[in-house]
């Protein structure tokens, strides 16, 4: 198929364009085209990032509300029993995306043939995945002895075939960046299924809330991702051109499948042998451990991929914009983290109420982990965007023995050690897994930790004088006052921390001149 111009006479080749230089430009091509982004990435990249980061915050709030809702409405148990079904339906999900949504961002060029393609395959997959988590359903609740876990896993199968159905639109949106626009989707979506969920749960619904939540998200995204989209896709065409793309996505599933299986057997571990209340208690620590974090990583993740993969033949380039994303990461995430760990007993009082006060030692236990996690994403970005999923899935395969080695031998201590197990092991594997990754591209782990360094020292600094407050003097105060003390004493502390620190005040200057510019770009 014939693509568009390398903008050509100021046009945007993202539009439509009709006779030109003798020939005709097909009209799908402006859902493919990249060209234009060239122009102006590092401008488009702060834009986008601003509009995902905004966009992650308002979730993030959204998110907190409902949860704290939610856990009042529903007990422990409740979640527990979806956390039952979705640790062992998520392992054979992973198979419905294949890797082909990333293929298509990573490729410089796809056409309308390649992109229809992959969409019936995925169509295909989800079909199948939707029908075998039905199938497995009665397992399921054989293998934890609860027979509401049969009509639990039945019910939520058709979702997995609506998620499937927009795979490939999502991927052109984030091919051209279209983040504000996907960022307007999700909310909504997130914002609709909530407000079912809730209503369902006041209604005495118990944990079929929590179910149809997930559904009326599903149905809510997919309806608005096809409608802003346009896109139709074709037929599926074969010797279209996506066998590199299969080959791809094809490492890529292998690793997450792997990484998923070892993150996940933790779940499987407490439910089996501790019951469906110490894995809700587990799940919703880590879930809210984890939640900020997920709200920074994945809409720069989602940004930086894309303009990483354009910058691949320019190492210098690429190391530019590699240390910046990671850096806009860890300066946000890694001071949440390590407020949260001193603040944890305010968070979980407040947020989800005393019944969930044996879940504390949980959110501490993790907190390391989740420190870590503020920068897990380094090694996906490189593997992602310089197509080298092949070295990732060899790696994800020596990272899940060893997790999986950590969590068999924490399970002994129940929920604590296996939380303990995870922090360990994020600790001590994530040198080896940067220096892996680094090698035959243009960084080096020194490039990583000149980034990480600083943020990293002023966020455990200032967690650990915040705890002593609240340990020696907030102790004893009204709960809200004592956590918005703690909140106001860590921003004070993290600010003077960064301008005590050797070249702090300069980055603190370089921060503000970012910030400037993305008020100009938007303007």
């Amino acid at each position: 198929m014939a693509q568009a111009p390398a903008n050509p006479n100021g046009m945007n080749p993202t539009e439509p364009a009709g006779d030109l230089a003798g020939g005709t430009v097909d009209p799908k091509a402006k859902y493919f085209a990249t060209e234009h982004l060239k122009d102006d990435l590092r401008g488009r990249s702060v834009r986008s990032g601003l509009i995902t980061v905004i966009s992650s915050s308002s979730s993030f709030v959204i998110g907190m509300v409902a949860t704290a809702i939610l856990a009042r409405l529903l007990d422990p148990e409740d979640f527990g029993l979806i956390g039952m079904v979705s640790v062992i339906v998520g392992f054979i999900v992973l198979f419905k995306d294949m890797g082909l949504s990333m293929a298509t961002v990573q490729q410089e060029k796809v056409t309308h043939e390649q992109v229809s393609t992959l969409f019936w395959i995925n169509v295909l997959i989800s079909t199948v995945i939707a029908v075998i988590a039905a199938v497995i359903s009665p397992a399921i609740a054989w293998f934890y002895d609860e027979p509401r876990l049969l009509w639990i896993g039945l019910i939520s199968a058709p979702g997995q075939i609506i998620s499937g159905l927009i795979i490939q639109h999502q991927a052109l949106l984030r091919r051209q960046m279209r983040f504000g626009t996907l960022s307007a989707i999700d909310i909504t979506s997130q914002v609709g299924s909530i407000a079912i969920a809730i209503t369902l749960a006041w209604q005495g619904w118990g944990y079929w809330a929590l179910v149809v939540q997930t559904l009326s998200m599903g149905i809510i995204n997919m309806s608005l991702v096809w409608i802003v989209t346009g896109w139709i896709p074709g037929k599926m065409v074969r010797g279209s051109g996506v066998r590199p793309m299969l080959k791809f996505g094809g490492f890529l599933t292998g690793f997450n499948l792997t990484n998923h299986f070892a993150r996940n057997l933790d779940n499987i571990l407490i439910g089996k042998f501790a019951g469906s209340v110490e894995l809700g208690l587990y799940q919703k620590a880590y879930t809210l451990l984890m939640l900020p974090i997920n709200q920074i990583n994945a809409p720069i993740t989602s940004v930086a991929i894309p303009a990483l993969s354009r910058l691949q033949k320019d190492p210098e380039a690429y190391r530019r914009y590699y240390q910046r994303a990671i850096g806009l990461l860890v300066i946000v995430g890694m001071p949440v983290i390590a407020f949260a760990a001193a603040a944890a007993k305010p968070i979980i009082l407040i947020l989800l109420g005393e019944k969930w006060l044996d879940a504390v030692a949980i959110f501490l236990a993790l907190s390391p982990a989740a420190f870590i996690g503020t920068f897990n994403v380094a090694t996906g970005w490189v593997y992602t965007s310089m197509g080298t999923t092949n070295r990732q899935f060899r790696y994800g395969i020596v990272a899940a023995i060893l997790t999986c080695i950590g969590f068999a031998i924490g399970a002994h201590w129940g929920p604590i050690g296996v939380a303990w197990s995870l922090s360990i092991n994020f600790v001590v594997i994530r040198y080896p897994a940067v220096a892996f990754c680094f090698a035959g591209t243009p960084l080096k782990p020194r490039h990583l930790g000149v980034v990480l360094w600083r943020p990293a020292l002023a966020a455990i600094a200032t967690g650990i004088g915040t705890w002593y407050a609240w340990d020696r003097w907030m102790g004893q105060w009204n709960l809200f006052a004592a956590f918005f003390a703690m909140a106001g004493l860590f921003a004070i502390m993290y600010l003077l921390c960064w301008l005590i620190l050797p070249g702090g005040r300069q980055h603190l200057i370089d921060t503000v001149k970012l910030l400037k510019e993305i008020k100009s770009k938007r303007k």
